[in-house]
């Protein structure tokens, strides 16, 4: 059934595709196509469509030229269809899909949700280039430069939330896409670290949900996890902060390597070698290998 499901979506796509490339009009489906596709999705409000919507180009020659109307446009269609799944969404999922961010996003990403810009979303519906839009048009040259990710990195966890939504897969996900951060555009790096946060957060509500004896090791996780995001955006002297008020004796041993990763890569990004030495042998080379990367991000 899972086959017959993709197979159908690339004839949808390939269909489509040969007729003028028009948007899709079913956001499941995109956002199926987006992860067999491994590309974000591209949303805008129906609303939206209800007037030229106008949008700028950036061309080879260096001059920028305005579209009238990025939806009719037989240039712009292709080139958005290229890089993303463009979806257009009907004004009656409006309700049902505002409940699902309800007093668990920020204002900033409700009037984002709200708006009629163009929306670049993970396959999970969740919005990423929450960046200010400061020029009058948006410019799809510069949305396809920072937003047209390949998201084959993250596949497996994406499978796996997709699967089974529990503390394991939002967690695993939250971890993955800050590994990701760190290959990406700068300019986007700390957006992708908010939407880690979702899943982070998440991921805090399944442990409350589904209390267990696990309980403070899993608490403890979801800390260190959100150490490692100030390892990301440059600020290894709060990490140190931060993990110096923990009592070590209350760190879970699972959580153990983990607070020797973070001391060890916020010591080695502020040049202290001497310290951060005393943790280096507790770190698998897996770890260190992705220190490294963190280190050289600081630089």
């Amino acid at each position: 059934m899972k086959n017959f499901t993709i197979a159908l979506i690339l004839f949808y796509f390939t269909h489509n595709i040969s007729n003028a490339q028009p948007w899709m009009t079913n956001l499941d489906i995109a956002q199926s196509l987006a992860k067999v596709e491994n590309k974000m999705v591209l949303m805008v409000w129906e609303e939206a469509t209800t007037y030229p919507y106008h949008v700028s180009v950036n061309l080879s020659n260096g001059t920028t030229v305005i579209v009238e109307n990025m939806f009719t446009d037989e240039t712009i269609s292709p080139l958005i269809w290229k890089h993303f799944v463009p979806v257009i969404v009907s004004e009656n999922e409006y309700a049902d899909l505002y409940d699902q961010i309800t007093n668990k996003r920020n204002q900033r990403y409700v009037d984002k949700f709200n708006d009629d810009s163009i929306k670049i979303m993970d396959i999970n519906g969740h919005i990423l280039n929450m960046s200010t839009q400061l020029e009058n048009f948006q410019n799809i040259t510069t949305i396809i430069q920072k937003y047209a990710l390949n998201t084959e990195f993250l596949a497996n966890e994406l499978r796996g939330y997709t699967l089974n939504k529990d503390f394991y897969s939002s967690y695993y996900l939250a971890s993955k896409y800050l590994d990701f951060s760190m290959y990406i555009n700068s300019e986007i790096r700390k957006e992708i670290v908010d939407l880690s946060n979702i899943y982070l957060t998440e991921a805090t509500s399944f442990i409350s949900e589904n209390p267990n004896e696990e309980q403070h090791m899993l608490n403890q996780r979801v800390e260190l996890l959100k150490l490692r995001e100030y390892l990301i955006i440059e600020r290894p002297k709060k990490v140190l902060r931060k993990l110096k008020r923990m009592n070590p004796e209350n760190v879970a041993t699972k959580n153990q390597p983990t607070v020797a990763f973070l001391y060890y890569t916020a010591h080695m990004i502020l040049g202290d070698e001497t310290k951060a030495e005393q943790w280096k042998s507790k770190i698998s080379l897996v770890n260190l290998k992705k220190a490294q990367m963190l280190i050289n991000l600081n630089s």
